[in-house]
């Protein structure tokens, strides 16, 4: 149906659909060019309800967490003008004759069309219970939705969502992030009752109820309630209860929208949607229809976009001549996060051998402490009929592709925690080239690694350019990392773009062997943008002496303030807090190094997820006095905050705000307390069972041992977090084995086990050494922690260094009981020095007015800033603002809002660069937003708002 000269096509409806058949047109050259009169192709009319071009509506929630709705477009003008593309807004299409051939629209406009496409989509399904229609009662599908319900919610406390499926569980995130206390109400006996079964629902259940969002199952809402004002108040359910309910947001289903075919007596499907054949063909041979408004050949109606993005493909293979594309059913694949739980599906989730089906073999991983839950289904013959992933959908990208195939590996691999199985899961090699690695954009996994050849490919994005693999969901994103590697495309080895041919372990000892004491000197001399930044030697003034920890301590300061990033910063730090007795360095926050930290370091306390704060005093061994007890408890009280007895075996207690830190820390140190350190990459705890002060079985005094432990290696800054633990015999019940240090007692003295982890990836520790003294058990211990901070690489637990290492225990003894690289006497005597050189961290910053400065909740104006950190403002119209200072001078100011999770975090990012851009890192997720526009480096639906940037006083 090629056109041979201009012809008219109508396209009814411009969302994510419709506007991917304008691109797939304009990539197969069948757009008539608007400056050549009578040229052959098609001449396009778009005739859109909303009053918006096409938006991303799968990304539709992001709009709550602050990302602006012009960032969630798909058109530009260029490309409508570029392309004579009329596209009319606001003014549907209202009749259809298919005898004239004209569309006559709302406004009265009537267009001739020689091809027409209806992209109408479909509409959410409110039931017909009392009060439906009240003020406070919304459907959830267009910015208009969006925009309606966040203003309403300014003045609602609790909302309702009826509906548990996919839009559903998003609808009551939004909830969530404007406020609200939310509940779910789903019909079914489970939550996302067409995606995942009781195990996976009771999983993704747990998660969710444990933010704070109550579900109700497996009843119906009877009627929406009103107050004296006619608003929506409360929801009755059809069990009887009331819930409170100021806002709610129906979600229970979709239908095609189908009025304009039905009127123009168009065949349509029993349950709705416009009946087409294999080429969108409806019952007309001049009018397609395509995405949730059809009835596809194979009877079904898809309300997924990459179905219709297949169908717009089709249709824009018979509207270009070629006619090759057929659309005969689709992959109904997904994987998304909801409510922070991670959900996939793919293949069939439910074969079971009914309906004629293959009779399925199903293997199954479930944790409930993790909130993980993990089926595959397999067929006779062992091919991968399909699967269900909650909690940890890692393994989709590996999985989906073999849907229908037999698994090139044990199931069991593709389950289990990392190395559980005993084996990796088979990588890319082993997926065959037709196996569609991105069901959005329906790329295979032949035609990425054609692409890489092609291109000569690097990277995921120059992937994503080529091909759109990667552009939808983005759930296929480690796969084709996967493909990346099987084509033999090496990864950089080192740590960032900033230190691109250095290792932690590698900088590490730059730093230690050259003396190097700050950042800005190790930029300078090794670093990829250092130069030409600053001036100077590269040495620090102040770096470590008596200056403050603000930049009046430091001249220097942020000389390279504009340069580096989340992952550079934060590893110099921890190495130069590791060797700060070496250096003579004083305080991690002394001079540039407050530049450098996370939030948790800067503020010497855990970030939770709300932009409150942790506040973790150490209890070496568990063991606390009355007294501490009486004032732990009476600063919860004071600051209203949630108490935890931990499996540390301290208390914790959360929901401090940074300015309230320094006076609930001047109460605990008075009482004897000190930092326990939970915010920083360090000992936590020495954990411990009462042993054999108590115990009728303890052959040693486990308690004493591990508050000894636990003093001495205080403080000490590692790869990643340490954690300990001493039982008093073989009965174990510390769980000493489960640590990054393990001691249990015997008769004969103590035995050293190591490298132990528990988590996501357990491990049992190993034996290193029997029967030791309590002088040799600390000598061996001061060598293995200095020895794995020495050549650990970053957030490398020492489960995972010993691994990478090679030769496994055996190659410990031989470097630290055998000496066999004659360091031994070296690590331990770096190891006194650090326990001579320990001071609290929480005291030296209640001794320094300037450290103290950086706790109050604004800074006064931008001449306070100091260069490469953020601080919150308060501008002159009351928007709280992040504002950032680069080494050359330069201000930024952003929302100060965190898009993601909604706390007021922003400020306490890091800033840095990224391939050249000035940016900020969030430190809830460490996503990167640039700070000349706002927009985020890592999603681009989400943007922060760029602020005016306050003048300085005079």
């Amino acid at each position: 149906m090629a056109a041979q000269r201009t012809q008219t096509l109508v396209l009814i409806g411009h969302g994510m659909v419709g506007h991917r058949l304008l691109e797939a047109l304009a990539e197969r050259g069948a757009l008539a060019d608007p400056a050549v009169p009578g040229a052959p192709g098609w001449q396009v009319t778009v005739l859109a309800e909303e009053d918006v071009p096409a938006y991303d509506r799968v990304h539709l929630s992001s709009v709550f967490t602050g990302t602006d709705p012009d960032r969630l477009g798909l058109s530009t003008p260029e490309f409508l003008s570029g392309h004579g593309i009329d596209l009319r807004l606001g003014d549907p299409a209202e009749h259809i004759d298919p005898a004239a051939r004209t569309v006559t629209t709302t406004s009265g406009a009537v267009v001739p069309y020689d091809a027409l496409v209806l992209a109408t989509g479909s509409y959410p399904f409110v039931p017909p219970i009392p009060g439906a229609d009240a003020p406070g009662c919304f459907t959830y599908r267009t910015l208009y939705d969006a925009d309606a319900l966040t203003r309403y919610a300014e003045q609602a406390r609790t909302g309702v969502v009826i509906g548990g499926g996919l839009l559903g569980l998003e609808a009551a995130g939004a909830l969530r992030t404007l406020g609200l206390a939310t509940h779910v109400v789903e019909f079914a006996p489970r939550l996302m009752p067409l995606q995942v079964d009781d195990g996976g629902a009771a999983a993704l259940r747990a998660t969710i109820e444990s933010m704070g969002v109550a579900v109700h199952t497996g009843v119906g809402a009877a009627e929406v309630e009103t107050d004296a004002d006619g608003k929506a108040c409360l929801l009755k359910l059809s069990n009887g209860e009331r819930l409170p309910a100021d806002v709610v947001v129906f979600s229970a289903g979709v239908r095609p929208r189908d009025r304009l075919a039905r009127e123009a007596g168009l065949a349509v499907g029993d349950r709705g949607g416009v009946a087409v054949d294999e080429r969108c063909r409806t019952t007309d041979p001049y009018v397609y229809a395509i995405g949730e408004c059809a009835q596809t050949s194979d009877g079904r109606v898809y309300g997924l976009v990459a179905p219709g993005y297949q169908m717009a493909e089709a249709v824009a293979d018979q509207l270009a001549g070629s006619g090759a594309a057929v659309f005969t059913g689709a992959d109904t694949s997904t994987r998304l996060k909801l409510l922070g739980a991670d959900v996939a599906s793919f293949g069939d989730p439910f074969a079971d051998g009914r309906d004629g089906g293959p009779q399925a073999t199903e293997i199954v991983f479930s944790d409930g402490r993790e909130g993980v839950y993990k089926k595959l289904l397999l067929g006779p013959e062992g091919q991968l009929l399909g699967g269900i992933l909650v909690g940890d959908a890692e393994a989709y990208g590996s999985l989906k592709p073999h849907a229908g195939r037999r698994l090139p590996g044990p199931p069991e691999v593709f389950l289990l925690p990392a190395g559980a199985a005993g084996a990796e899961p088979p990588g890319a090699d082993a997926l065959p080239d037709d196996a569609v690695v991105c069901s959005c954009h329906n790329v295979t996994k032949g035609a990425v690694a054609g692409a890489i050849a092609e291109h000569g490919l690097t990277d995921i994005g120059g992937v994503k350019r080529c091909t759109k693999a990667g552009t939808g969901c983005g759930g296929c994103v480690n796969t084709l990392q996967a493909v990346l590697d099987a084509a033999g495309v090496e990864r950089s080895h080192g740590l960032c773009e900033h230190f691109p041919e250095l290792t932690r372990p590698e900088i590490y000892e730059l730093i230690r062997t050259e003396h190097i004491r700050s950042y800005t000197e190790l930029m300078e001399r090794y670093g990829s943008g250092g130069t030409g930044t600053g001036t100077g030697t590269g040495t620090v003034a102040g770096g470590g002496g008596g200056g403050g920890t603000g930049a009046s301590g430091n001249a220097r300061a942020g000389v390279n303030a504009g340069v580096g990033c989340a992952v550079c910063k934060p590893v110099v730090a921890n190495v130069l807090g590791t060797l700060a007795p070496e250096l003579g360095l004083r305080h991690v926050l002394d001079g540039e190094q407050a530049a450098l930290q996370d939030s948790n370091d800067l503020f010497l306390a855990n970030l939770q997820k709300d932009g409150t704060y942790s506040v973790v005093p150490r209890v070496p061994g568990g063991e606390i006095t009355a007294e501490q007890l009486i004032v732990i408890g009476e600063v919860a009280r004071d600051h209203g905050l949630y108490r935890k007895i931990t499996g540390g075996q301290r208390i914790d207690l959360f929901g401090a705000r940074k300015e309230e830190l320094p006076d609930i820390w001047r109460r605990l140190i008075a009482a004897g307390f000190e930092s326990g350190q939970a915010y920083g990459k360090s000992l936590r705890t020495v954990k411990s069972c009462v042993g054999s002060r108590f115990c009728r079985f303890g052959q040693g005094d486990s308690v004493q041992l591990a508050i000894d432990l636990e003093l001495r290696y205080r403080g000490l800054r590692a790869p990643h977090k340490i954690k300990g633990g001493v039982s008093g015999c073989l009965r174990e019940c510390a769980e000493a084995r489960g640590k990054d240090i393990g001691v249990i007692a015997t008769a004969g003295g103590w035995n050293l086990y190591v490298c132990g982890n528990g988590g996501t990836g357990p491990r049992h520790a190993d034996l290193l050494a029997s029967d030791l003294s309590a002088a040799g058990l600390f000598a061996l211990i001061d060598r293995f922690l200095m020895y794995y901070v020495r050549t650990g690489e970053r957030l490398e637990r020492t489960s995972a260094w010993l691994e990478r290492l090679g030769g496994g225990t055996a190659h410990l003894r031989e470097v630290l009981i055998e000496d066999s690289l004659g360091i031994c006497a070296e690590l331990e005597a770096q190891m006194d020095r650090h326990v001579a050189a320990y001071r609290d961290e929480w005291q030296a910053v209640l001794d320094d007015p300037v450290a103290l400065a950086r706790f109050e909740p604004h800074v006064a104006g931008v001449e306070f800033l100091e260069p490469g950190r953020g601080r919150a403002a308060v501008l002159a119209d009351g928007t709280e603002a992040a504002l950032f200072r680069d080494g050359d001078g330069e201000v930024y100011a952003v929302g100060n809002r965190d898009p993601f999770s909604g706390a007021d975090a922003i400020a306490d990012g890091i800033m840095g660069s990224r391939d050249g851009v000035p940016v900020v890192a969030s430190p809830m997720h460490k996503q990167e937003f640039d700070l000349r526009t706002g927009a985020c480096l890592d999603d681009p639906a989400v943007t922060l708002p760029v602020l005016p940037v306050p003048t300085a006083r005079p």
